[in-house]
C-alpha cells in the first residue's frame, strides 16, 4: 500500500510539474493568490478581506482559499494564519447574507494510514528543489529537516485542492511581504521547478507591487532578477 501510494503521489507531481503551466499571463485565478498571500503574511486584515472578496469574484473557490491560508501558517505562524481564516470566515458568511453562495469547492485528500511521510515529503520536496536537499542546517538542527520533509512537504503539500504552481505563488507572495529574502530565493527557484515561467512570476511582482505594496514588490523584483540571472535568464534548471 505504502509503495502504491508513493508510486500514485509521485506521478501526480510530475504530472502537475509538468503541465501546470502555461505560456503567458496568469488567469484570475492565480493571480487573485497573490494579494492573499502578501496580505496575510502583513497581517493587514482590511486589506486581506478586499482581496479575499476578489479572489473569490475572480474563480477561487472557498476551499482554495482555505488551502492557502492553512499553508502560510508554516511560513508565517499561527496568528497570521488564523487571523487569515477568521476574516475569511467573516467575508463568506457577509456574502452569503448578501445571497452570494460561493462554492465549496474539491474536499482536502487524507493521507493513507501507515503512508511513509517522511519518503513523501522528501520526493516532493527534491522535486521542487531540483535536486535532494542538502545543507547544514538540517545536520545542526535534524528535527526542522524531519519536520519539513514530514509536515510541510507531505501533510500540507498531499492535501491537494491547490497545485504546486498556485502553492508556491501564495509562498513566493508571503515571504516577500515578511520579508524573508533567503527563502524568498529559494522559492522562487521553487517556482521556477514547478513549470512558472520567468513572464509569469514577473507579472505576480506587479500585482504583489500594485495590491501588496512597494517594498515587497521591489524586494520580490529585485530577488527574481537574481534567480534569473543564476539561470541563464531563462528560468532554466
Amino acid at each position: 500500500m505504502k509503495k502504491l501510494f508513493l508510486l500514485l503521489a509521485a506521478g501526480a507531481l510530475f504530472l502537475s510539474l509538468a503541465g501546470g503551466a502555461t505560456a503567458g499571463q496568469l488567469d484570475a485565478r492565480r493571480a487573485a493568490i497573490v494579494p492573499i498571500a502578501a496580505h496575510t503574511a502583513s497581517g493587514d486584515q482590511a486589506a486581506l478581506a478586499q482581496a479575499l472578496e476578489a479572489g473569490l469574484e475572480s474563480g477561487l473557490n472557498v476551499n482554495d482559499i482555505k488551502e492557502v491560508l492553512i499553508q502560510l501558517y508554516a511560513y508565517c505562524g499561527f496568528p497570521r494564519s488564523l487571523d487569515g481564516l477568521n476574516t475569511f470566515m467573516a467575508v463568506v458568511e457577509k456574502r452569503r447574507q448578501a445571497g452570494k453562495e460561493d462554492a465549496e469547492g474539491e474536499a482536502p485528500r487524507e493521507l493513507p494510514a501507515g503512508a511513509d511521510r517522511n519518503a513523501i515529503g522528501t520526493a516532493t520536496q527534491t522535486a521542487l528543489l531540483g535536486r535532494p536537499a542538502n545543507a547544514p542546517v538540517y545536520e545542526f538542527a535534524p528535527a526542522i529537516d524531519a519536520f519539513l520533509k514530514e509536515h510541510l512537504f507531505c501533510d500540507i503539500f498531499s492535501r491537494g485542492v491547490l497545485t504546486e504552481q498556485e502553492r508556491e505563488l501564495a509562498t513566493v507572495a508571503a515571504l516577500a511581504a515578511l520579508p524573508a529574502v533567503n527563502q524568498l530565493r529559494a522559492h522562487l527557484g521553487f517556482a521556477l521547478n514547478t513549470g512558472l515561467t520567468p513572464e509569469q512570476l514577473d507579472e505576480a511582482v506587479v500585482i504583489l507591487t500594485e495590491k501588496g505594496g512597494e517594498a515587497p514588490g521591489m524586494l520580490a523584483r529585485a530577488t527574481l532578477e537574481k534567480v534569473l540571472a543564476g539561470r541563464g535568464k531563462k528560468g532554466a534548471k
